[in-house]
């Protein structure tokens, strides 16, 4: 979160390690206990492929890309990386020369890594540094880029299109935020000339990817309750897009689908998350704030299943590969559920270290990023 009080501000490790959690405690509920692991038939196999020591991540959110067959990931300590796809060999390594906080992006030929005192960096494919900028505060989400435009989100609620070429800013869209957010590593997503962000007090904008313009904004969420903690509302996650419409969820708000062009509300319901969700044909699958893990359907927003075993395990949001919904939790397992009724199909653990981010697509299996420093491509059968 950011805060505008020190006696506040003391409280934001406890914050980012579980929002739910801390908002339970201080309104005086007895503390909740992460869910223990079960046991369960396995439907499916998660199968280590490759896994690299890259150096950690500590309470950034890192996530690794893929580019042109190539994963590309970063360090903390602001070491970037471009390893084989299917091996995991390294490739190169370069040095951002700043602290890491959010990366990596990727898109028309750059590798980009963004800084906590808004420091950018953008790479070759091959290693070679193109241009490095400042922007106006720390970057804690990937940046994207499309289209010859990278566009970054920094933590004072701005967003910026910046050139590909040389990292001159191009527009810049910013908003009014309230005294007391959450601090997050929502980012952006693009499509067709579009980008699709959410914002404090649970707004979502559609913003002109050439030029900055607003296309449309819209309300997910409503503030509520009587304290400033209660009424936090935030979008702090990307939003999700397909060819008709964009879904995002705030934290204790509502989930909701607009329509792609005119921002029109479709349908919304009660549903806090901190974590994000993924959209995949019919439905969207969403880790709420209490780390379970829903299935609902994209046109309605009707439950098609709901799986609360991994209840309170910091899970991250999901990602949807073929048949199953893969999460990762704060003890650096990797859980895949059945795409239909969300029933634990298979169980592997990376390292005993946090999986913060979404696992990401890589050869039909999945890659994730450990908090710990371990990158691991993990196939699934």
């Amino acid at each position: 979160m950011t805060f505008r009080t020190p006696a506040i501000a003391a409280l934001l490790i406890v914050l980012l390690a579980g929002c739910s959690t801390f908002l339970d405690n201080i309104s005086g509920t007895k503390p909740k206990v992460p869910a223990k692991l079960v046991e369960f038939k396995q439907t499916a196999t998660l199968q280590l492929r490759w896994s690299s020591d890259i150096g950690k991540s500590g309470s950034n959110a890192l996530q690794p890309a893929v580019m042109g067959g190539a994963v590309y990931a970063a360090n903390a300590k602001g070491d970037v990386f471009r390893l084989e796809g299917t091996t995991g060999k390294q490739l190169w390594r370069a040095n951002a020369g700043f602290a890491v906080t959010a990366g990596v992006g990727t898109g028309d030929g750059l590798v980009l890594a963004g800084g906590e005192k808004g420091d950018l960096a953008a790479f070759e494919e091959d290693g070679k540094l193109r241009w490095k900028v400042k922007v106006s505060s720390e970057i804690l989400s990937a940046p994207r880029v499309a289209n010859g435009i990278v566009v970054v989100r920094t933590g004072d609620g701005r967003i910026a299109g910046l050139s590909a070429l040389d990292g001159r800013r191009q527009w810049l869209y910013e908003r009014a935020t309230p005294s007391l957010i959450v601090r997050s590593h929502g980012g952006v997503s693009i499509a067709n000339g579009t980008v699709y962000a959410g914002f404090a007090a649970g707004k979502l904008a559609a913003i002109g990817l050439n030029n900055g313009i607003v296309i449309w904004e819209a309300a997910v969420s409503q503030p509520r309750g009587n304290t400033e903690l209660e009424r936090i509302s935030d979008i702090t996650s990307a939003p999700v897009v397909d060819d008709d419409q964009v879904c995002a969820v705030a934290f204790q708000g509502r989930a909701a689908c607009f329509d792609l062009k005119r921002g029109s509300l479709l349908w919304s319901r009660e549903l806090s998350s901190d974590k994000g969700m993924a959209l995949q044909g019919k439905y969207l699958y969403v880790t709420d704030a209490n780390g379970v893990v829903s299935a609902l359907d994209k046109s309605s927003g009707s439950s098609l299943w709901k799986n609360d075993q991994l209840s309170l395990r910091s899970v991250s949001a999901p990602y949807v590969p073929g048949k199953h919904v893969v999460v990762g939790d704060f003890e650096g397992y990797l859980h895949a559920l059945g795409l239909e009724d969300g029933s634990l199909a298979a169980r592997i653990r990376a390292d005993s270290s946090a999986i913060l981010a979404a696992p990401v697509e890589l050869d039909g299996g999945v890659l994730v990023q450990t908090s710990g420093g371990g990158l691991y491509s993990v196939a699934i059968h």
